[in-house]
């Protein structure tokens, strides 16, 4: 069975070619915009085109949706619909197995601990897209149209997330250019974050049996979470740096919006950082025995990474 990968070049989908290919699978890549993988079949495919994505996936192959969309609500919304069933239709008709990675957004305000049975409940503009989403591909599971499955990971940080990780961003990168480390809203609250390196393991292990399909996981996260604060004190610890940091102040976001595009972006989704965002992945844990990487190790490889790839610029 070919593994294929819808989005390849993004810190998910590295993670998981690097796992895969440690099990002498085989891979296919498409993505839009990517390098080409030395060694591996690779194709470049807009996922918006159905012709496309009907020529990227073959019958009987187990297919990863880990596509990474311009951080708009706009493009979100004009895009992820039209991708999302391109993918649907094309593996319904050659009986492909579909892996959805996803996010929380759906969830909305993070009100106790997040476990797959909370329910969806939406305040973000992004939050309603991913929710309307999630909708329609649970819809056509139960009409048996698919298989599939969802995964979904809290924030995540890691090898590869050097532009996508609020961590590696305002934390590592800050401390390593003698500055003061970064943080949203509140420091003083636990907030959980996803390990890529434990998501690439993960997507493979569920693949690998039919019984993982039609429900939804939360892929492995380290319990109990760290504070803002703690995950400072852990990064500068590592970098000999001092553990200084400023918050950043939903009133500084409302400010700058309307001059910088992402900020006005992430407005929305300060909610996140507020309150306690506690992420359970005890149900894959127990069924597959699988211990999530540390904050400490997780945070010693982001540094290590993000020091790779300065050094490849």
């Amino acid at each position: 069975m070919k593994h294929i990968i819808l989005g390849a070049g993004g810190a998910i989908s590295k993670v998981l070619v690097k796992e895969l290919l440690s099990e002498n699978q085989k891979i296919k890549l498409a993505a839009r915009h990517f390098k080409v993988v030395e060694g591996l079949e690779s194709i470049r495919a807009d996922l918006l085109n159905f012709n496309e994505v009907n020529n990227v996936i073959e019958e009987f192959s187990t297919v990863y949706l880990v596509a990474g969309l311009q951080y708009s609500t706009k493009a979100w919304s004009e895009q992820w619909p039209k991708i999302m069933r391109n993918v649907v239709e094309v593996c319904s008709a050659k009986n492909s197995r579909l892996l959805f990675f996803d996010n929380v957004y759906a969830y909305g305000k993070p009100d106790g601990v997040m476990t797959e049975d909370k329910p969806l409940n939406p305040v973000s503009k992004k939050g309603e897209i991913r929710a309307q989403l999630l909708e329609y591909l649970n819809e056509n599971i139960k009409k048996k149209h698919i298989t599939a499955l969802v995964a979904r990971a809290a924030d995540f940080y890691g090898p590869y997330t050097e532009r996508a990780s609020l961590i590696s961003i305002s934390v590592i990168d800050k401390l390593l250019n003698g500055k003061k480390a970064q943080w949203f809203c509140n420091a003083e609250v636990k907030h959980s974050f996803t390990y890529t390196g434990d998501c690439g393991k993960a997507l493979y292990m569920l693949s690998q049996n039919e019984s993982n399909f039609n429900q939804t996981w939360h892929l492995p996260t380290a319990n109990p979470p760290n504070t803002g604060e703690e995950l400072i004190k852990i990064a500068a610890e590592k970098l000999n740096a001092k553990d200084d940091y400023t918050i950043l102040k939903k009133w500084m976001f409302k400010l700058i919006g309307p001059f910088n595009p992402l900020i006005k972006e992430l407005t929305e989704m300060l909610y996140q950082y507020e309150d306690d965002y506690i992420f359970d992945s005890s149900k894959f844990e127990k069924k597959f025995d699988f211990q999530p990487t540390s904050y400490e190790k997780g945070i010693e490889e982001s540094i290590k990474s993000l020091k790779e790839s300065r050094e490849k610029i």
